[in-house]
């Protein structure tokens, strides 16, 4: 999440109200999480076996719960809860504005595109041109939506991303301040449910059609000319590369790429990362061939 203008150690500091390692002036342009920081973010880390990770980022401002080194030509802003703190600084830069219209007034709807009745479209949502959205479709703040898009009907686009913290109080929720980014050509089907970034972005790349009843969580990347079937779902963070065909009831965990040209068949559990080029089936994944393999063996041996 890129800030709308520069801000400093300083005044980020003073809005958080902690103490920092740094310049004063010490330029800020956003805020991210760890795998898609940038030069000029800041990322926020709480656990010590994160430490080493967040300070060897690209991000150059950490807000840490630890007096530590400060990395060269690095800042540092020190919490006691880095957590909280980071929820301050996504209401701060973009606190949720409440809508009276079915259609936002900064929404942006391009030539050709038709919109049926009772779809809600937030603030700062881009729609683009030869677009057609269904009734009953919800579209939240700050959506991208190319050229010659689909989306049918019970659709929600940009729902907070799941994501907590468990406390001895009950779970604390992470602020999404992320957005969803839908790529020219994308089809989406009836009830599916694609969850904005918690900072960054849910892609959905150019020419990927996706069934009805899918799940994608935040901060996914699906890429070109992708097909996802039904009842698919996909947890946050996961990198699915062009090409890749998700066949009925496949499960995606967290934090895992899935390669180009990759076939998942129905029902798989797709547990670790894997190459492309590939058909797997099976919970835990594995190829499809050596499943086969497995099942034969086992028949035999059943027989005898």
């Amino acid at each position: 999440m890129k800030f709308h203008s520069k801000q400093t150690l300083k005044r980020i500091a003073q809005i958080i109200n902690s103490e920092y390692i740094g310049n004063d002036d010490f330029p800020v342009f956003g805020m991210n999480e760890i795998h898609v920081v940038e030069k000029g973010d800041i990322v926020f880390v709480d656990y010590p076996k994160y430490y080493t990770k967040a300070l060897e980022s690209a991000a150059t401002i950490v807000l840490i719960n630890k007096k530590v080194d400060c990395p060269k030509g690095k800042a540092l802003l020190i919490s006691d809860d880095p957590f909280r703190d980071f929820n301050k600084l996504t209401n701060h830069f973009n606190s949720f504005v409440g809508s009276n219209k079915s259609i936002s007034d900064s929404a942006k709807i391009g030539r050709n595109t038709i919109i049926q009745p009772n779809t809600f479209i937030g603030n700062n949502v881009k729609i683009g041109k030869n677009c057609l959205v269904h009734s009953n479709v919800s579209i939240y703040d700050d959506t991208i939506i190319g050229d010659n898009v689909t989306i049918h009907s019970g659709t929600v686009l940009g729902a907070d991303a799941f994501y907590y913290k468990n406390r001895s109080e009950g779970f604390d929720k992470l602020i999404s301040g992320g957005k969803v980014v839908l790529q020219d050509n994308v089809d989406i089907g009836s009830n599916c449910t694609i969850d904005r970034g918690v900072s960054g972005e849910t892609t959905i790349g150019e020419g990927t059609k996706i069934d009805n009843l899918v799940q994608i969580g935040h901060d996914t990347i699906i890429g070109k000319k992708c097909l996802i079937a039904s009842q698919v779902g996909i947890a946050g963070c996961v990198i699915i590369e062009d090409e890749v065909t998700l066949w009925g009831q496949v499960g995606v965990r967290s934090d895992i790429t899935i390669g180009k040209g990759a076939v998942i068949l129905g029902q798989t559990g797709v547990t670790k990362s894997v190459f492309g080029g590939k058909v797997y089936a099976g919970n835990p994944i594995q190829e499809a061939r050596e499943q086969l393999k497995s099942l034969a063996t086992l028949k035999r041996l059943t027989k005898k």
